[in-house]
């Protein structure tokens, strides 16, 4: 699990997180550890492989699970239906109404014919059709009817699902039951109910129409009525007459009245009249202007057929004759007596002629006269008509707004009582359910998928889960990640109590080979190689602190080094001698030098400087500045000095031998020490100053951390010492310490 963290720079981190000369983000005591951590892939690894005896049972248990579940489930069938959804897009009862329908997204309606399908309408109405309230197969026969048809159509809500399909207007819908002929049967009575109640629906709508209409047209038909009574009555009172109806059907206004009639018909005549009078005037003056005309009567047309005689005979003697010839000259005389007469006859025919054009002229003044009196008469009656009439005009236009509503209101009726039953269904079955040959549940194959599915999931949320709520450091990585120090080894966990002393024993042990990788990476832990002075402490007791110093001394004491080991946790001291009158007790309270209180142990090399007798006040002690000039002085004398101190948290011991000793190694016990509080004790430790050179994991069961030991061919008990030999007091009173 990587967490966020704040590791201060102090100096050369050969085995740190972070490369040396590194600009670290926080000072000194201001480590950070964060939980929200993100779960990477070997730390998921590992969460599996510690708890793989979880996720495995949480395996078994949902197979177990499954298989139960599968024996104890009743057998139930399922049966399809295929409906059409049939969208009404023509209407037989007005041009509105379809174009409403056109519109309509074909989507909304198969959503809405889903909706109605699962109603308790159509529930009910199967239940009621296929009488399920007596069938004991499928509701209990106890209660009454009615509980019964409830219970039954309950029953089918339950067991039937329809979904909206996502494209096309095919509906299929199932229902689920213990037998496969009554699942069969019940799948196609709801099909069919759900047709029937939607036809009945339709029905209902339509006859509702028509009761409406009903009221509606005998409340118009009774304001026609009134209106044209109306009507009728005013017209009788004005003496309004309409005798002339419009292209519409409806009165033709002035027109259609006594009155109105007249008056165009006198103007028709006056127009007349006024034309013949121009016509006889005119007639009349040009027959003054021009006198005699060319118009021939029977005996002027004699005269003149004679004179035209005469004048060819005279034309004609006239070649061989002279004019003053007595025959010629007779000629001239009749033809001149001839024109005198054709001369007369002309002259009274003008004058006749003019007496008669005058006469016209005057008949046609007259009746032009006595036709404008009598169109001015008649403008004034039309005039008053018109005021009258305004009144009536209201009360037409009232007549045949009703009689217009009337008529529209009689229509709809008659389009409703034809087409009110007729119609295509909104659904139509496609294929009808037959009886399935098969359960559809309990499904073994899928119960048994689900069950490992879901045992996985819970087993390895389950490991997650623990191992958060279980915020250890486990792991190398852990002591990386979570404290952010560099892990100088990890030491494997003994199987019994004592063998952790035996094993120190011995060089080829397990636990001795993962000291000796811990010694080799002190070495490179800062500049200068090994600290002089190295103060071994943890966050809390029984860690294995103890047991790691005397591990490091007496390893380095094996190498040839000259090493001194204090015992300075005053309140629990892990190494005890033969006598009490010296140690680290009696040196803190005086000036002697620590010659007289080290004392030999059985190893060559290493000497001992006990905690002497436990004082009052440890941390007073401690907090002079003796204890540096002790720790001064053995370094003078020794190549080492390893300091085994008490446990940080709760105690100021620890800080105080820390800014002493200036450098610390961290002790921490693998699935012991939580991650906050090893946190709060390296703040604690690097608030004074110390450089922490790095932490030795023990008590680790981590065997994928890298050391392999069994891979090496090494394990517990492979050449023990002499188990009998002779044990000096010094060595730890517990090992675990």
């Amino acid at each position: 699990m990587n967490n966020s963290i704040a590791v201060p720079n102090q100096g050369p981190w050969p085995l740190g997180p972070y490369a040396p000369g590194q600009a670290q983000p926080f000072q000194p005591g201001q480590r950070t550890y964060s939980t929200a951590s993100i779960l990477d892939l070997p730390t998921f690894l590992r969460i599996v492989q510690h708890w793989r005896w979880l996720i495995l049972g949480a395996l078994a248990l949902g197979l177990a699970a499954a298989i139960i579940v599968t024996l104890l489930t009743t057998p139930a069938y399922r049966a399809w239906v295929t409906l059409e959804v049939n969208p009404p897009t023509v209407e037989v009862t007005s041009e509105q109404s379809r174009e409403r329908q056109s519109y309509q997204d074909p989507y909304d309606i198969v959503a809405t014919q889903v909706g109605l399908l699962s109603s308790k309408g159509v529930a009910e109405r199967t239940a009621q059709e296929l009488n399920l309230g007596n069938n004991p197969a499928f509701v209990p026969q106890t209660g009454d009817a009615s509980s019964r048809l409830k219970a039954a159509t309950r029953t089918v809500q339950i067991n039937l699902k329809a979904e909206v399909p996502k494209e096309g207007q095919l509906i299929k819908f199932s229902y689920d039951s213990r037998s496969p002929q009554l699942a069969a049967q019940v799948a196609n009575g709801v099909a069919e109910s759900f047709i029937n109640s939607s036809l009945q629906r339709r029905y209902e709508a339509s006859a509702y129409a028509r009761k409406f209409l009903e009221r509606q047209i005998a409340k118009t038909r009774t304001d026609l009525e009134r209106s044209e009574r109306s009507l009728v009555a005013y017209a009788q009172a004005q003496g309004i007459i309409n005798t002339a109806v419009g292209t519409d059907g409806k009165p033709a206004g002035d027109a259609g009245s006594l009155q109105g009639e007249s008056l165009i018909a006198l103007n028709k005549a006056l127009a007349e009249a006024t034309a013949r009078r121009v016509a006889a005037e005119g007639a009349y003056r040009s027959g003054l202007a021009t006198g005699p005309t060319s118009d021939v009567t029977a005996s002027t047309q004699a005269l003149r057929q004679q004179r035209a005689a005469l004048q060819a005979d005279y034309q004609q003697k006239l070649t061989f004759m002279k004019a003053e010839h007595p025959e010629m000259v007779s000629l001239q005389a009749q033809i001149g007596e001839l024109d005198k007469q054709i001369a007369r006859e002309s002259s009274q025919m003008a004058s006749s002629r003019n007496n008669s054009l005058l006469q016209e002229y005057r008949g046609a003044v007259s009746a032009e006269g006595a036709l404008q009196g009598k169109v001015a008469g008649l403008k004034g009656a039309v005039l008053n008509l018109r005021g009258r009439s305004i009144q009536y005009t209201i009360l037409q236009r009232e007549v045949d707004t009703n009689r217009s509503l009337y008529d529209a209101l009689l229509q709809r009726y008659k389009e409703i009582g034809v087409a009110g039953g007729i119609g295509a269904a909104p659904v139509s079955i496609v294929d009808r359910a037959d009886a399935p040959g098969s359960p559809f549940k309990p499904n073994l194959l899928m119960n048994l998928l689900l069950g490992v599915v879901g045992g996985l999931l819970a087993g390895v949320g389950a490991a997650v889960g623990l191992e958060f709520l279980n915020d250890t450091i486990k792991t190398r990585e852990d002591v990386r990640n979570k404290l952010g120090l560099a892990c100088l080894g990890a030491v494997p966990k003994t199987s019994a109590k004592d063998a952790f002393v035996e094993d120190l024993k011995n060089p080829a042990s397990v636990v001795s080979e993962a000291y000796s990788a811990v010694v080799a990476a002190l070495r490179f832990s800062t500049d200068s190689g090994m600290p002089k002075i190295l103060l071994v402490t943890s966050t809390q007791p029984g860690e294995g602190k103890s047991s790691t110093a005397l591990a490091l001394a007496q390893n380095f004491a094996r190498r040839g080094k000259n090493v001194l080991l204090v015992d300075s946790d005053l309140r629990k001291p892990a190494f005890k001698t033969t006598s009490e009158k010296i140690g680290l007790t009696k040196l803190l309270t005086n000036d002697e030098r620590i010659d007289h209180h080290v004392v030999e142990t059985q190893h060559e090399n290493l000497r001992l400087l006990p905690s002497g007798p436990i004082p009052p006040n440890p941390a007073d002690l401690l907090s002079t500045g003796r204890f540096r000039s002790i720790l001064a002085e053995a370094a003078e004398q020794f190549d080492l000095v390893i300091v085994d101190a008490p446990p940080t948290l709760g105690l100021a011991d620890a800080p105080l031998l820390a800014a002493a000793a200036a450098h610390v190694m961290f002790v921490v016990e693998s699935g012991k020490t939580r991650t906050r509080a090893a946190i709060e004790a390296l703040n604690r430790i690097e608030a004074t100053g110390a450089h922490i050179v790095g932490a030795t994991l023990t008590k680790s069961i981590d065997s994928g951390g890298g050391y392999g030991y069994k891979r090496y061919g090494y394990g517990y008990g492979y050449g023990k010492l002499d188990s009998k030999r002779t044990e000096i007091l010094m060595i730890p009173q517990g090992a675990d310490s």
